[in-house]
């Protein structure tokens, strides 16, 4: 079973452009039975896998910046950490609420995702330096808490404040989130919110889907994906807002 979800979550990382966590996450909650907690640390694993082999995908075309992804990574890998031991501080009612309110903030911006043109609103190195790393810092707390990878973020922040390409900043946001999910990761490891059986069959599962999704994007209309995959995200964040187990409770 985690292999099948670890091909799901990479086959959608493939796909459309996005980690595999916002995936992964309800299916191991879902199918598994995990803790949410558990979820999003088991997923972290898979997600530094991802980044892995997106980034040397990426590299091969020439499609990263070094240094924004140093930079980008330089303040992840500190708050990844924090990100991770917050979540482990929620109450899980708590931590599924706020996954699920993240899941609708992914669909807006995989739907508003066409509209971002390379604009450069921010000038001056020293300032774009200061842009990287703060959206860096967000991102890794973002990661550690939610077990996702952090192109959500990273890509639009490059694309609107730096100016950078589409497919540069997705290839440098993957190459970022090497060192910063590998750090939430093992915080999560420590806290003891990795489900180490599962890791075995998720970790193939995510590489063979991340491949099969990237071929079959370009047989595939992108405009019906985003939208198809906009709606699944909306629905299974009502559902963690909405459980349907709880209506008429208090």
């Amino acid at each position: 079973m985690g292999f099948l979800i670890g091909v799901l979550g990479g086959a959608f990382g493939g796909l459309v452009g996005l980690g595999g966590g916002v995936v992964m996450v309800p299916l191991m909650v879902g199918l598994l039975k995990l803790s949410q907690h558990k979820a999003h640390g088991t997923s972290l694993v898979a997600v530094f896998f991802t980044g892995l082999m997106g980034a040397v995908t990426y590299g091969l075309q020439g499609s990263l910046n070094p240094k924004a992804a140093l930079l980008l990574a330089a303040t992840a890998i500190l708050t990844a950490r924090l990100g991770a031991r917050y979540a482990h501080g929620l109450p899980e009612e708590a931590l599924r609420r706020a996954f699920g309110l993240f899941l609708l903030f992914v669909s807006l911006l995989l739907l508003l995702r066409p509209h971002l043109a390379p604009v450069g609103l921010v000038q001056g190195q020293v300032l774009q330096d200061l842009a990287l790393l703060l959206a860096g810092s967000f991102t890794g707390f973002l990661s550690g808490m939610m077990g996702v990878g952090g192109g959500t973020i990273m890509v639009p922040a490059m694309v609107l404040l730096l100016g950078v390409d589409q497919h540069t900043a997705q290839g440098t946001s993957l190459l970022a989130m090497v060192p910063a999910s590998l750090v939430g990761a093992y915080a999560h490891h420590r806290l003891g919110n990795v489900e180490a059986p599962v890791v075995p069959g998720l970790v193939p599962g995510v590489l063979a889907g991340t491949f099969l999704g990237g071929e079959a994007a370009h047989l595939l209309s992108e405009n019906a994906l985003r939208w198809a995959f906009a709606g699944v995200l909306l629905w299974t964040g009502w559902r963690y807002l909405h459980p349907p187990g709880r209506r008429g409770r208090p």
